[in-house]
């Protein structure tokens, strides 16, 4: 089993910044890639960024070039670093972890308010 703890949502105005942690615990070895999905209301859950062990990512479209995911494999911690935000990425956003065997864990999400 893997538990997945985030934190570092909030609310924001357009135009800033924040930054999502997500601890992991547990089977951690067992763990091939994490990433970063997010919810909005009315809407179906999205891919927003994934990394994996050996650091290869991937991005939504819709965040390239603001967003950046990065992992601390000694920390067992995957960060998104979030920067030009937009009030359609208010949303709730949620840590995915994937085994080697493909089984998925899933953090219990953190709330992003983009407002003014």
């Amino acid at each position: 089993q893997v538990q997945l703890v985030e934190s570092g949502g909030g609310l924001v105005q357009p135009g800033g910044s924040l930054n999502l942690s997500c601890a992991a615990s547990g089977s951690i070895f067992s763990i091939y890639a994490m990433g970063w999905y997010r919810q909005a209301p009315g809407k179906q859950r999205e891919l927003v960024a994934t990394i994996t062990r050996i650091g290869t990512t991937n991005y939504a479209d819709s965040v390239k070039g603001r967003f950046t995911i990065s992992r601390d494999n000694a920390k067992n911690t995957v960060h998104l670093q979030m920067n030009s935000l937009k009030p359609e990425d208010t949303a709730v956003y949620y840590c995915k972890a994937l085994s080697a065997s493909s089984t998925p864990y899933w953090g219990q999400g953190t709330q992003v308010t983009v407002s003014s």
